[in-house]
């Protein structure tokens, strides 16, 4: 059995000997590198954000109010076709007075509803028309300018090419300081990068229908980031 047991181990030592020999060759060294570039992108849509607010003690008056001036608004955006208005939402919120229920709850007085529709449109004059006639009934929460889906996706294309003849350049710069050529291992995109959307204007309700509201479309930026690593080779 002893003989057994040693004939086995040395078998077993035979065989793990060889294997613990066997090692995986060194690779090339490899540089990180990142680059970027960023490239203007008109702002050619505009959003925008109207909403009748009205306060009282009736809720179902104050839907009602509120319905009406919505209604009319829609009414109103249909003479502009290039602008495009959906609904963003109604709230409403109690008032809460000085007294106290029994319970020690603040009694509530009254109601305050509000409505918001959202505009949305790269026919910007027509835009700032329809909010100049909404301000007779509406107020203008808030105006913001980008760059619209189509221009933007151009931009980032753009963006992309000088960004990766960025990275190359880089790429060889670093080989030819150390005397070396070099292949691209891998690369990785970022294109999420864009300035946010240019606020412009933050109204009170008008009592008449106002003058359209200038804008000044501009010009935002798009920027595409590109990282990865490079193989120096002989």
């Amino acid at each position: 059995m002893i003989r057994r047991l040693a004939s086995a181990a040395l078998s077993l030592g035979v065989i793990a000997t060889p294997l613990a020999a066997e090692t995986t060759p060194p690779g090339p060294p490899t540089i990180a590198l990142g680059a970027e570039a960023s490239v203007g992108a008109a702002n050619d849509l505009a959003i925008a954000h109207a909403y009748v607010e009205a306060s009282g003690p009736s809720p179902a008056e104050l839907g009602t109010e509120v319905n009406r001036n919505i209604a009319k608004a829609l009414e109103t955006a249909k003479a502009y076709p290039t602008v495009e208005v959906r609904s963003a939402g109604n709230h409403s919120n109690p008032i809460y007075g000085s007294g106290r229920l029994g319970s020690g709850r603040a009694q509530i007085e009254g109601w305050r509803m509000r409505a918001t529709l959202a505009l949305e449109s790269t026919d910007i004059a027509a835009l700032s028309a329809l909010l100049g006639k909404l301000q007779a009934h509406m107020a203008v929460a808030d105006i913001s300018l980008s760059p619209s889906p189509t221009t933007r996706r151009e931009a980032e294309d753009r963006a992309l090419v000088e960004a990766l003849k960025n990275f190359e350049a880089r790429a060889a710069l670093a080989a030819a300081t150390l005397g070396r050529k070099y292949r691209i291992r891998e690369l990785h995109l970022n294109t999420g990068g864009q300035r946010p959307p240019m606020p412009m204007v933050r109204a009170a309700m008008a009592s008449a229908e106002a003058a359209p509201t200038p804008l000044q479309a501009g010009e935002g930026t798009v920027t595409v980031q590109v990282s990865g690593s490079v193989e120096l080779i002989d």
